[in-house]
């Protein structure tokens, strides 16, 4: 589909219709990418999460708001998407860590007070119309907090797949945006820019940005797919820290 033609409707339709057997798969903490890559960045920017109000903020199947309230965070995860919601209040009645999801689209998002920190972790890239999301985002800040962000890194979004097929990493057409195709969902490939300058626009201050590699160690954990060693050399994520001005 042309990316001119995406709603943000549309995308959470199709992300609504993610398989259970795949939203399982995810437990306790996201899979290979983010156990390594991706939450401990995320943990060391939030630092000490105890009685921190944390926004998860498309929170999918609630993983990382889990993980976070495991920490001593007090969290709301906000998620739109039917299959994810419904398996993270699920997870919930199971665990009982005292998380609250809320249904809503994130550029539509309710007023649920002021936070702390709000984290999206690989939301932005998958909305189509993504601006009202980040605005909705950092208004839920409340003085002085933390915004972060990951995305795939979008100069080496098909990081794996091509180091495996080639050895190295093929960039194209870096500057425009385009849909990528996904199993159960698109995301979308803007340049890393447009990110960093609406949070400008936004009124935060970059405090940093991240782009981890692998450890060699974390080669042997028996989730590492094809291509992962690539992981080693060049970052597949980035991870933004911005902080509210006022």
């Amino acid at each position: 589909m042309d990316v001119d033609a995406w709603t943000n409707e549309a995308a959470i339709a199709t992300w609504g219709a993610t398989p259970r057997d795949f939203l399982e798969s995810l437990d306790p903490d996201g899979g290979f990418a983010k156990r390594h890559l991706i939450n401990p960045a995320i943990f060391r920017l939030v630092g000490d999460a105890a009685g921190k109000r944390i926004l998860d903020a498309g929170c999918g199947q609630g993983y990382l708001s889990r993980l976070m309230a495991a920490r001593g965070a007090n969290v709301i995860g906000v998620e739109p998407a039917g299959s994810l919601f419904d398996y993270a209040q699920e997870r919930e009645e199971h665990f009982r860590q005292g998380i609250r999801y809320v249904r809503a689209d994130l550029a539509h998002m309710p007023d649920i007070g002021a936070f702390d920190v709000v984290i999206a972790s690989m939301v932005l890239s998958a909305i189509p119309i993504w601006q009202p999301a980040m605005k909705a985002c950092i208004e839920a800040l409340a003085p002085g907090g933390l915004f972060v962000f990951s995305l795939n890194h979008p100069c080496f979004e098909m990081l794996a797949s091509s180091w495996e097929e080639h050895g190295f990493v093929k960039i194209n057409q870096y500057l425009s945006e385009y849909e990528i195709l996904g199993p159960y969902g698109s995301a979308f490939h803007r340049p890393l820019s447009v990110y960093l300058n609406e949070l400008s626009v936004l009124g935060c201050r970059l405090v940093e940005i991240v782009e981890p590699v692998l450890g060699g160690d974390a080669l042997r954990d028996t989730d590492a797919g094809p291509g992962a060693e690539a992981y080693v050399e060049v970052p597949n994520f980035v991870i933004v820290a911005a902080r509210a001005s006022w």
